[in-house]
């Protein structure tokens, strides 16, 4: 590995109890549940449903399904605990947005290969007031079909023995500025837990994001 690869190279070390900190908790707040949710509430009209499901412990994960660049924000911004998001390493490698995710509590991963220091920070996250939250499609999906589901966030409910809560998004997928003009819902379903079987996991969460969206599974050509 030459000296500039070395430099490009992100961390995907384990974060520490140290790195999910009141002041990270704050940041995520006043950018979550003020800037984003005035936005939300004038521009989408946005309506959650479900809240009564989430778990007073912060023994799950946080699983929604993905159309578009503002369901991280927006998904913080109507629970009570931080969440603590998993990001794609290559995020990373911008400087400003390497400073901006590491300052909402976002951590590095490489998501072909799931490494142990992602296992130990979920493992991490469960010891302090944080919530960690993952998107089971990996990329922004159009809307109306649900495909390309990772196991990923499954082996992790397994190898952290969380338990998974669904969380149906629909009318996210268009950006919008002027006020009145979008519509956002969001329900939040019932914890699945977790089990030593991978695909009954992801099979489950499967027909609830269908139940929740009304969206149709598509299951991925090979």
């Amino acid at each position: 590995m030459t000296a500039v690869e070395k430099k490009k190279k992100v961390k995907q070390d384990a974060r520490d109890q140290k790195f999910f900190n009141r002041w990270r908790r704050y940041f995520q707040f006043v950018i979550t549940h003020i800037f984003y949710m005035i936005r939300l509430k004038l521009v989408y009209r946005l309506e959650v449903y479900g809240k009564e499901n989430i778990p007073k412990s912060n023994e799950y994960i946080v699983a929604p399904n993905h159309l578009s660049t503002l369901d991280p924000p927006m998904i913080a911004s109507v629970f009570n605990r931080p969440i603590a998001y998993m990001a794609k390493k290559e995020l990373f490698k911008n400087p400003f947005m390497r400073w901006w995710l590491n300052w909402l509590g976002s951590f590095a991963v490489d998501r072909e290969h799931l490494s142990i220091s992602t296992i130990r920070t979920v493992l991490t996250i469960k010891k302090t007031d944080w919530v960690f939250g993952i998107f089971p499609q990996g990329t922004r999906q159009e809307p109306g079909v649900i495909h390309d589901i990772t196991k990923g966030f499954a082996s992790l409910a397994k190898s952290t023995k969380c338990g998974i809560l669904p969380v149906g998004i629909v009318g996210a997928h268009k950006a919008l500025w002027m006020p009145f003009k979008g519509k956002i819902v969001i329900k939040i379903g019932e914890v699945i837990p977790y089990s030593d079987n991978v695909e009954e996991m992801v099979e489950k969460w499967t027909e609830a994001i269908q139940e929740l969206t009304g969206f149709k599974y598509e299951p991925t050509l090979a």
